[in-house]
């Protein structure tokens, strides 16, 4: 897979849309779109909204962020926004002013509170 990078002393204002990974360690004003990992760099600012499979932030983002899987924030991150995300991790020290929403299973998946985990063979 493909990984574009917004490197240092770089500033975008638009929209962008990606197949791959994405690294922002410079400033994006606009909306960013990846079915990849989206990670924003200690000195990286996203002013928008972020959809990404995957997130890890140590900068700053203010606007939507939009995570299918995890999201991991770092302990230098400030969040401010809405959060919506499959699993999250927040290291001590992160700042996390956001309105926060844990995903819960797609419609139409069963789930049986009966059903016991299978024991893996450890040896033939």
């Amino acid at each position: 897979m493909e990984r574009n990078v917004i490197s240092k002393n770089t500033s975008i204002v638009g929209e962008i849309k990606s197949e791959g990974d994405f690294r922002i360690d410079g400033i994006l004003e606009g909306n960013l779109t990846t079915k990849g990992r989206v990670i924003i760099g200690a000195e990286g600012k996203v002013k928008g909204n972020v959809f990404a499979g995957n997130a890890d932030v140590e900068g700053e983002i203010s606007g939507q962020l939009n995570v299918e899987k995890t999201l991991t924030v770092k302990a230098v991150a400030l969040i401010t926004g809405d959060v919506t995300t499959g699993k999250l991790s927040i290291e001590p020290g992160a700042t996390f002013n956001a309105t926060c929403v844990m995903k819960t299973p797609k419609i139409g998946t069963t789930i049986n509170i009966n059903d016991k985990p299978k024991a893996k063979k450890l040896f033939k």
